[in-house]
C-alpha cells in the first residue's frame, strides 16, 4: 500500500546519505544543469564525471539529470534555442526547409542555430539549477532524509 510514510522511507533508502542536505540538493541541481546542457548523448557520462569530480552523490545527480527525458526533450530543445535567440537579440530566423537538407549542406543550414542553442542551454540550465537547489533542499529537509546532519 502506498502512503506518504512509505514514500519517505523509500526515498531515504534511495538517497541514503553521509552528507548534508546542502550537498545533496547541490548534486541534484548539478544534475538539472546537465539535463539542460546542449551536449546530447553525453548526459550520462557527464553525470558520472561530475559526481566523481566533486565527490557528489551519484543518485542525486542522476535524478536531477532525468529532468530531460522523452516527454520533456522537445520543450527543452525548443526552449534552449529560443532563449538563446532572445538573449542574442537575433530576429526569428526563417524555418528550416527539412526537405532540402542533405549531408552535404547540413552544417550550412543548421550552423546559425548552434551558438544560440548552446547559449540558451547554458542559461536555462543555470536558471533551472538555481530553482532546483532550494526546492530540493526544502524537500530533503521536509522529508527528514538526513536529519542527523547540519546544513
Amino acid at each position: 500500500m502506498f502512503s506518504l510514510s512509505s514514500f519517505r522511507a523509500q526515498f531515504g533508502q534511495v538517497l541514503h546519505l553521509h552528507e548534508s542536505p546542502h550537498r545533496t540538493a547541490l548534486a541534484f541541481a548539478i544534475g538539472v544543469f546537465i539535463a539542460f546542457s546542449p551536449h546530447y548523448g553525453f548526459h550520462t557520462v557527464s553525470v558520472f564525471f561530475f559526481a566523481w569530480l566533486f565527490r557528489l552523490n551519484y543518485v542525486a545527480v542522476f535524478l536531477g539529470s532525468v529532468v530531460n527525458n522523452p516527454w520533456t526533450v522537445l520543450p527543452i530543445l525548443a526552449g534552449t534555442l529560443y532563449a538563446g535567440l532572445f538573449v542574442l537579440g537575433m530576429p526569428q530566423r526563417p524555418p528550416v526547409n527539412w526537405q532540402t537538407i542533405q549531408m552535404e549542406n547540413l552544417w550550412n543550414i543548421l550552423s546559425p542555430y548552434l551558438f544560440p542553442f548552446i547559449l540558451g542551454g547554458c542559461l536555462l540550465g543555470l536558471l533551472s539549477a538555481f530553482i532546483a537547489y532550494p526546492l530540493m533542499l526544502f524537500f530533503i529537509r521536509r522529508c527528514h532524509v538526513s536529519k542527523n546532519y547540519d546544513s
